[in-house]
């Protein structure tokens, strides 16, 4: 049983997450260079025996998708079908990710300064 990769697919620069083994918990991984993130996922995919990638959809509050960005992230995962084919690839929405992310780490500060 592999791991899945999450990728937030920037314009310079894209993040990584990747789950436990149990695809239970996902973790903050790595931020690289788009322009270097093909090569980098070939070592990540075979070390940490990648089974599915999960890539977030650039969509803005007002649910449209952001065309430019969406450009690039099709041409790149025609390139990751081609050279990966056996992996899965599913798209998320992604809009309140990083504010969910915030609020909790911001929460759970806040416990730890009262106890």
């Amino acid at each position: 049983m592999g791991k899945i990769l999450g990728l937030d697919y920037g314009k310079i620069v894209s993040g990584l997450s990747i789950t436990d083994e149990n695809k239970i918990f996902a973790f903050g991984l790595d931020y690289v260079l788009t322009k270097n993130l093909i090569y980098i996922l070939k070592s990540i995919i075979i070390c940490e025996k990648i089974d599915e990638l999960v890539v977030g959809m650039p969509i803005d509050l007002n649910n449209k998708i952001e065309i430019f960005l969406e450009k690039r992230i099709q041409k790149f995962l025609k390139l990751f079908y081609k050279l990966y084919p056996k992996i899965q690839v599913k798209r998320v929405d992604e809009r309140f990710t990083s504010k969910i992310s915030e609020q909790t780490i911001i929460s759970m500060n806040m416990n730890l300064k009262k106890k």
